[in-house]
């Protein structure tokens, strides 16, 4: 009787030891076979290359493949209206004074010929003065030549005292000519005498800059800045700043579309010149784009977006607008790269294609493969 109880007290130990290794085995199964069946579409292992990733399933990713095709191209960049140098003129004084009375301000539309301001002018007065002067000379050189012209047809004097009244006379009559015309230059009249000498508009046009104030001082010609500058704004600029790697993209002669916040009308520009200069802080080039402004919609200092689109049809490849995704502030697409693996490529992206197909400027070659739907499959690659 002990030997059968001493019997099953040894068996039912031997079970108890087992019974711990039991559940060991099954938790190790449990895990193998979790590992073994993972979820479809998931990364199964770790790769060196952050842009490689391994997909257990990748048929239910579709790929595209790679296209050619003579497309317009286009560069969408943001740029600001400026006045046309070549139709602004800066006004200046030829004569220095005090300012006593401003008549136009920045901002006005001003026509030719119109008073822009007055100037208490010590050197208009000094040129009325010379010109009563020479006035006077010249009255008393005429009545002198009169008598000498008498006297020496009566023989009463000679040749050369009659010619030395012509010469008095002639020296007369020109310093009287040359002080009517620089009161003239200066901006008055000698009909009508005074110290205050008007500014005018050299031409019709706004003004787009001001830099004197009512009692300010104008000094002379030679150091004296432009006091308002008038532009013709019936055509003008617009400067947009194109990096670098675009600048092959952009030629004198392309038509680019310039957009304005607020109106639904697209304006036809022409580029009419790239700098040959780079700014070395933005590594950009000045673009120059000619518009017309009839109407004068187009205010200097306005900001736009303009759409270059060359004159000729290059060829691009294009692949779906679906198979890319941005991301760190990159476009990118994924390859298929054999063995259940993906590559990430980044690419330059040009315009959208009217059928929702987008052009790739560079990082594909016609021929590649794409995965039609590059949001699934980085939110996939990411579970």
């Amino acid at each position: 009787m002990k030997n059968r109880i001493s019997l099953r007290g040894r068996a039912l130990a031997h079970a108890g030891g087992l019974l711990p290794l039991l559940l060991v085995a099954v938790m190790l199964s449990a895990c193998s076979k979790t590992k073994a069946e993972p979820s479809a579409g998931a990364v199964v292992e770790t790769n060196t290359d952050p842009n490689v990733f391994t997909m257990q399933n990748p048929r239910q990713f579709p790929l595209a493949t790679v296209e050619v095709r003579k497309v317009s191209d286009e560069i969408h960049l943001n740029g600001a209206i400026a006045p046309d140098v070549n139709r602004s003129v800066p006004v200046v004084s030829l004569g220095g004074g005090r300012v006593v009375e401003i008549e136009a301000k920045l901002g006005d539309y001003v026509q030719k010929g119109q008073v822009l301001l007055l100037i208490n002018s010590p050197d208009l007065s000094a040129a009325f003065s010379d010109y009563q002067k020479f006035k006077a000379d010249e009255q008393l050189a005429d009545k002198q030549l009169a008598r000498a012209k008498l006297l020496y047809d009566k023989g009463a004097i000679a040749l050369a005292d009659l010619e030395n009244a012509e010469d008095v006379h002639a020296k007369a009559t020109a310093d009287l000519n040359a002080t009517i015309q620089r009161v003239h230059v200066l901006g008055s009249d000698v009909n009508n005498p005074s110290p205050l000498l008007p500014l005018r508009a050299p031409i019709s046009g706004t003004i787009v800059d001001q830099q004197i104030t009512g009692g300010t001082g104008v000094r002379s010609l030679d150091n004296q800045q432009a006091l308002f500058t008038i532009a013709d704004l019936s055509v003008v600029w617009v400067i947009c700043d194109v990096y670098q790697d675009m600048l092959p993209r952009v030629h004198v002669g392309d038509i680019a579309e310039i957009n304005l916040n607020g109106y639904a009308e697209r304006f036809p520009g022409k580029v009419i010149n790239i700098s040959q200069v780079l700014d070395p802080a933005t590594r950009t080039a000045k673009v120059r784009i000619e518009l017309p402004n009839p109407h004068g919609i187009m205010r200097a200092g306005m900001f736009v977006t303009a759409t270059f689109r060359a004159s000729q049809l290059v060829e691009r490849v294009v692949v779906p607008a679906s198979a890319v995704v941005h991301l760190h502030d990159k476009d990118w697409v994924f390859l298929p790269a054999g063995q259940n693996q993906f590559r990430r490529v980044a690419v330059q992206l040009g315009a959208q294609e009217k059928d929702g197909s987008q052009q790739v400027i560079s990082g594909l070659k016609a021929g590649d493969q794409v995965v039609t739907n590059g949001l699934q499959f980085s939110s996939a690659a990411e579970e």
